[in-house]
């Protein structure tokens, strides 16, 4: 679960491929993004980027990919052809791998025990901080989390996917159409319910135009198990409580977002708690 505006990398691109290099202490996401690469390139060609070649214990890892065609779907307003295509990207590259090689992939990061966890120790910092309408929904996802059910097998047994771990729609390119996919540091194994909870509550969906994604149609797209519906329910007021916090702490001389993010992210998650 990556915020853009967090860069950990740098980017250098040409005509036909991008040049990534990660930070010393970021070779583990550096590692992610080329075992992500690697595993598109076999089992769902196109779908990504193509892996050219990697440095991965150099004093700042390096990846060379492919440059994809598109534009980011944030931001836009999108139609019934490019709502479809998203959901083919996503419904493709959760269906790719197959199950052996998801077996043998790391757990993606941002798994909802790490996030509860997390989220005990921004407590103890933010909510002194914090009032109004903000504090409200704060204290009322802490209340509704310790019986939250957050397990993978939770609701009964959910399959688990090659997942990106990352929902901004930046990620997402359109080029007319078909979707293609790109960022993958986050990325290792998960279920498709969190997955598509990644999405649906990420802030970049909203806060920066006037078209939000339409979450009840792109969900409308994917044919889920009892189990993965209702955990797609909790994961989600999990991740949109996550999202919360994170806009709390977004203050300063210089904050990401724009005024009134928190707010309008405090009434999502009141929304989806009741």
């Amino acid at each position: 679960m990556a915020s853009a505006a967090w860069s950990r990398h740098n980017v250098e691109t040409a005509d036909d491929r991008v040049v990534k290099r990660f930070a010393a202490q970021n070779a583990g996401r550096a590692a992610r993004e080329w075992q992500a690469l690697t595993l598109l390139s076999a089992h769902a060609p196109g779908l990504g980027p193509e892996p050219h070649e990697a440095d991965l214990t150099a004093d700042e890892p390096v990846i060379v990919m492919s440059r994809l065609p598109g534009v980011p779907l944030r931001g836009t307003a999108m139609d019934a052809a490019q709502l479809r295509a998203f959901a083919a990207a996503v419904t493709r590259l959760h269906a790719a791998v197959p199950a052996e090689a998801v077996r043998e992939t790391p757990t993606r990061s941002g798994r909802p025990a790490e996030l509860v966890k997390l989220l005990g120790t921004w407590a103890v910092d933010v909510l002194p901080k914090t009032g109004g309408r903000i504090r409200e929904a704060l204290d009322a996802g802490l209340t509704w989390l310790p019986g939250a059910r957050l397990g993978p097998d939770a609701f009964g047994s959910v399959a688990e996917v090659f997942g990106p771990g990352d929902g901004n729609l930046a990620n997402y390119l359109w080029d007319g159409a078909v979707v293609r996919i790109v960022d993958f540091e986050e990325s290792g194994r998960s279920d498709r319910a969190f997955e598509l909870a990644e999405i649906t509550e990420h802030v970049g969906g909203w806060v920066d135009t006037e078209h939000s994604l339409d979450v009840p149609a792109f969900l409308a797209h994917f044919t889920l198990s009892d189990a993965e519906t209702a955990r797609l329910g909790e994961c989600r007021r999990l991740l949109a409580l996550v999202w919360l916090f994170m806009l709390a702490m977004d203050g300063g001389e210089h904050p990401r977002n724009p005024p009134g993010t928190a707010d309008c992210q405090a009434e999502r998650l009141m929304h989806l708690l009741c």
